[in-house]
C-alpha cells in the first residue's frame, strides 16, 4: 500500500486537489485508490500524533487507524490532502526559517503508518503572495506576529525542502510551483493518484476556469476539442494561448500589500524564490513538476 500526503502548502491548493480527486472517485476505486477526506481522520490522526510524539505507531495502532479511515478492503493507494498537515497558517515562519516544523511534521505523518510506503506532495509559492494571503488569517492580520522576528529574505524554500528531504529518508517527494499550477494541474493530479496519461480526468480545468471565467472557458474547450490526441506540450500551448487571449481582467496579477515591502524588496524576494526553485528542482530526491 502507498499513503500519499498532499501537504498544500497553505494558500495554494484551496481543496482543489481533494475536489478533483473526488470527482474521479469511481475510476480511482477501480484502480484500488481511495480518497480519504479530512472528516474521516479528523481527531484520529491528531490523537495519534500527540500520543506518539514523533515516534512510530505499533502494528496494532496502525491497523486501528486504517480500519477507521478506509472504507474498502482492497485499497492499495490512499490519498489525503490537507494543508493542516503543516499546522496552522501562522506556522509559516519561525526559528529564523520558513516552515520550521515541515520536516518533523512530515516524518510524524509517515510514522503513523510505518509499514506503508509514504509519499509527499506539496506546492511552493513566492513568499510575497503567500504572506499576503496568510497574514489576514493570523492573529487578526498582525504581520509582525506572523513573521516572528525574521526578515522576508529569511523565508527560503531551499532550506525548507532540504530539511524535509533529510527527514523523509528516501521517501517520495513531489514538488511544483503554485505559479505554474494552471498549466500543470492534470499532471499533478495524475501523479498523486497514480493515473495513466490516457485516463480521462474530470476537473482538470478547474484552475483554468477560475482564470478564464464562464465566458473564456468555452474557447479553451473548443481549442482542446480540435485535436483528437494532445501531448502535454500541445495542451500547455493551448492553455497559454487561452490565458493570453481570454484571461479575466486582473486574474494573472497578484498585489502584495505587506508592511515594509516596497518594489525593491518584492523583486529581491522573487528573484531569491526562483533561484531556490532552480536549486530544488535539481536536488536528488525531488521529483519536480515543471511547466
Amino acid at each position: 500500500m502507498h499513503m500519499v500526503f498532499h501537504l498544500g502548502v497553505h494558500c495554494t491548493d484551496g481543496d482543489r486537489m481533494l475536489k478533483t480527486l473526488l470527482n474521479n472517485r469511481t475510476p480511482l476505486l477501480a484502480r484500488q485508490t481511495e480518497i480519504v477526506t479530512p472528516a474521516r481522520y479528523r481527531g484520529i490522526f491528531e490523537e495519534a500524533l500527540m500520543a506518539l510524539n514523533g515516534g512510530m505507531a505499533t502494528p496494532d495502532m496502525e491497523q486501528i487507524m486504517l480500519d477507521a479511515v478506509l472504507e474498502h478492503d482492497d485499497t492499495q493507494r490512499v490519498v489525503l490532502s490537507n494543508s493542516g498537515f503543516l499546522g496552522a497558517p501562522g506556522r509559516v515562519a519561525g526559528r529564523g526559517v520558513m516552515y520550521p516544523q515541515i520536516a518533523s511534521r512530515a516524518l510524524a505523518l509517515a510514522n503513523l503508518f510505518p509499514s506503508i510506503e509514504a509519499e509527499f506532495f506539496l506546492a511552493l509559492r513566492n513568499p510575497g503572495p503567500l504572506l499576503t494571503e496568510i497574514s489576514p488569517l493570523v492573529a487578526g492580520g498582525n504581520y509582525q506576529a506572523l513573521m516572528q522576528g525574521i526578515t522576508p529574505l529569511d523565508l527560503r524554500w531551499n532550506d525548507a525542502i532540504r530539511r524535509l528531504l533529510q527527514s523523509l529518508r528516501g521517501r517520495r517527494l513531489v514538488v511544483w510551483c503554485h505559479e505554474d499550477v494552471p498549466m500543470i494541474w492534470p499532471e499533478v493530479v495524475r501523479l498523486a493518484a497514480d493515473l495513466p496519461a490516457d485516463q480521462p480526468l474530470a476537473g482538470s480545468l478547474v484552475y483554468m476556469h477560475e482564470l478564464l471565467g464562464d465566458a473564456g472557458l468555452p474557447h479553451l474547450r473548443a481549442a482542446l476539442g480540435e485535436r483528437d490526441q494532445l501531448s502535454i506540450a500541445d495542451r500547455r500551448r493551448i492553455f497559454a494561448e487561452a490565458l493570453d487571449q481570454h484571461a479575466l481582467p486582473g486574474a494573472l496579477e497578484q498585489d502584495i500589500n505587506l508592511p515594509g515591502w516596497d518594489q525593491a524588496l518584492v523583486d529581491e524576494v522573487t528573484a531569491t524564490y526562483y533561484a531556490d526553485v532552480a536549486e530544488i528542482a535539481a536536488l536528488p530526491g525531488v521529483e519536480f513538476i515543471s511547466a
